[in-house]
């Protein structure tokens, strides 16, 4: 059994990556247009290159210092001495992911806007094509560190199970590290340039978006690929690999130490491989189409997809598990549903082709004010349904596992409903990744002067990339809820295996006093965090407005378009502003379960992660969809309604979609990260919680 699940994991991996590879070759030889948009593109690139490259220095540093701590600890015995590298592989593999995504979007923006030149189809194409090489790569990615670790675990090392798992478990605490580095580091540099621009070009000065004359348009350009590519890509490897791995611990320990509990969900991801690249095939559209076929196309590949993995998963659980745990299918297929009616929740809240969002466009008939209140209450009452389909979701994966009998089946249900939801995470991230693409194309297409209707095909897809970024996100957050309650599970359950540990997090009561302020700090951590990221955006876009407003005002010939403005200032000043404000929110997220653990126990630290979970699922979906609703809205009215572009109404949206900004792009989708990253740093911190702490 053994071998043949690394084999299968491997063939996964490599399908994956090969298809990756294929996409990626295909998109290169479509034509990158004319010279003007080449060098734009090259512009785009060199910068994002630049940013990456000073990130990476920084984060260097602290995987450095963790590597030393993690050592120490383990030559004390108080972690094994596998977790140390297994905490670097984990980062080293989600930086990748990052890097790769961001690479091929960066060269496919010019092939894009090019495409769109041809047709509206095509550019789709390309856009796409471009999304699914991010999408398999993170896959890919994920089941190679997954089957490389789990072969030397059991061949070389000689392990059992139960330790596999246990040292698996702790790679992700260095995934979600580089992922909420790249995450908020991205977030804070692409929302900085985006609000530079926004709000000196559109409503001060009254250009166009990405005008050439503008010279944050570059810097908001490159902030596109690194957030809401490199940093989206490493959060979803996260995602991705942590689903996995804490079914995998949950399995072992619901089966007794059999094996073919953690090859189900190994299995699952890799099969989840093969149908995403078969729902890939059915992504396409006709000249002409509106916002409702192009999301059409899509949701028919993502949809064909869920359901391709819905039909093979019952044969699955039936051969690995046996007849007489087959009902656990119904835990992985609950899973897969909460993801699709998540993702169908977020697009009604977010998409201009239904009543919330068009309601909200209205409301700037009255002004700014009423716009960002519409705004706020859309976001709100948008946590109402997710919350309901999550616990839904949880209810059924635990029953029809067999919780009634066994708490630790049930456990082990919802942990495999996390790993349904991201089966098919191929296809369900490269409809996301696609966005920021078309949206590149967008820019470039604006800047090197192309056909009125080119814009206007790339302003589709863009609007279309808006609500699959949004659907993306909730599907994010949705996964993240799932795996932060396994990952706490599992916490629980290492806790116990510690000597001394049982009797450490024996009274779990709410009553218990530890509990109790463990919660209240975990309800307020994603407060806190989102307070630093939002202070972190505000702080970095001031520098960037000062600069465009500077250059307006000292260039002669700028508005004239006589003259070239500094698009390179403001490149760097969003890069050092970003790598600066991104250290204090992720020092906060690995220190307070480290404090809570030492003063409050083992007790604690369950309250906070639980806490944490609830308040983090609601604030993360609350502004990831406000700012997708804003955003939509003020598109909506570009295209017409309301007064059309350069309008009052337009002008309010515009001031409505730079306050979504950091929501939707910034702290919304680093609060799942947040909620994972606390699950691992208390795991791998446990034995020193358990050993000294003050309670």
């Amino acid at each position: 059994m053994e071998l043949y699940l690394v084999i299968a994991t491997f063939v996964g991996a490599t399908l994956a990556l090969l298809f990756a590879l294929l996409t990626a070759r295909k998109v290169l030889k479509f034509s990158e247009g004319t010279e003007r948009m080449q060098k734009i593109s090259a512009s785009i690139r060199q910068g994002a290159n630049a940013y990456l490259k000073r990130q990476y220095k920084i984060v260097l540093i602290f995987f450095g210092a963790m590597f030393v701590i993690l050592g120490a600890m383990a030559i004390f015995k108080l972690l094994t001495p596998y977790v140390p590298f297994a905490f670097l592989t984990g980062g080293f593999f989600s930086a990748l992911s990052g890097f790769i995504g961001m690479k091929i979007a960066t060269l496919a923006n010019a092939r894009t806007a090019n495409a769109c030149r041809e047709g509206l189809n095509r550019g789709l194409r390309v856009a796409f094509s471009a999304g699914s090489v991010m999408g398999f790569t993170v896959v890919g990615l994920g089941l190679l560190d997954l089957a490389i670790w789990f072969a030397l675990l059991k061949f070389v090392f000689k392990l059992n199970p139960t330790d596999i798992t246990g040292a698996m478990l702790t790679f992700g605490m260095g995934a979600s590290s580089m992922a909420l580095f790249a995450r908020v580091g991205g977030g804070i540099f692409t929302k900085a340039a985006d609000v530079g621009a926004d709000l000196v070009g559109k409503v001060e000065v009254g250009i166009p978006e990405d005008d050439p004359r503008n010279p944050a348009v570059i810097a908001d350009n490159v902030g596109d690929n690194v957030g809401d590519v490199a940093g989206m890509g490493a959060d979803l490897y996260e995602s991705y690999v942590g689903s996995v791995i804490s079914a995998c611990a949950l399995g072992v320990a619901a089966f007794g130490g059999d094996i073919k509990a953690m090859a189900l969900p190994m299995l699952l991801a890799a099969l989840g491989v093969v149908c995403s690249i078969f729902g890939t095939f059915l992504v396409r559209t006709q000249e002409g189409a509106g916002q409702k076929q192009l999301l059409g196309a899509l949701s028919r590949g993502t949809n064909f997809s869920a359901i391709l993995i819905a039909i093979i998963s019952l044969p699955l659980v039936w051969f690995v598990l046996g007849k007489d745990h087959w009902t656990i299918y119904f835990a992985v297929l609950a899973g897969l549903i909460a993801g699709v009616l998540i993702g169908q929740s977020t697009e009604y809240f977010t998409s201009e082709s239904y009543k919330p969002t068009r309601n909200l466009a209205a409301t700037s008939e009255t002004g700014t004010a009423t716009i960002i209140i519409g705004g706020l209450s859309v976001g709100m009452l948008s946590t109402l349904l997710p919350i309901v389909i999550i616990a839904v979701c949880v209810l059924v994966a635990y029953f029809v596992s067999g919780g009634a009998q066994s708490a630790s089946m049930g456990l082990y249900g919802i942990a495999l409903a996390a790993v349904g939801m991201l089966s098919t995470l191929g296809i369900t991230l490269a409809t996301d990744a696609y966005g920021p693409v078309a949206d590149n194309a967008g820019g470039i297409a604006e800047m090197a002067g192309l056909e009125k209707e080119v814009r206007e095909r790339t302003d589709a897809l863009d609007s279309l990339g808006n609500t699959t970024a949004a659907t993306g996100k909730g599907f994010a957050i949705g996964s993240a809820a799932l795996t932060a309650l396994a990952l706490m599970v599992s916490y629980i359950d290492k806790v116990k295996s510690i000597e001394g540990g049982a009797e450490a997090i024996a009274n779990l009561s709410i009553t218990n006093p530890t509990v109790l302020i463990g919660l209240f700090i975990g309800a307020c951590l994603p407060f806190v965090f989102a307070a630093l990221t939002m202070e972190s955006v505000g702080r970095a876009a001031q520098s960037v407005v000062k600069e465009v407003r500077r250059q307006f005002k000292e260039i002669t010939g700028l508005m004239e378009g006589t003259a070239d403005p500094d698009y390179a200032s403001c490149v760097d000043l969003c890069t050092k502003a970003s790598l600066h404000e991104m250290v204090l929110p992720t020092i906060v997220a690995v220190i307070v379960p480290i404090v809570t653990g030492l003063v409050l126990g083992c007790t604690g630290v369950v309250g906070m992660l639980a806490g944490a979970t609830v308040s983090g699922f609601l604030m993360a979906v609350f502004m990831s969809n406000s700012g997708g609703a804003w955003d939509n809205a003020k598109k909506y009215i570009e295209s017409g309604v309301h007064g059309g572009k350069g309008s009052d109404c337009h002008k309010a949206a515009v001031v409505g979609d730079t306050v979504g900004d950091p929501f939707k792009d910034t702290s919304g989708p680093s609060i799942n990260i947040l909620i994972k990253l606390l699950s691992m740093v208390s795991i791998v911190f446990a034995a020193i919680v358990v050993g000294f702490s003050i309670l």
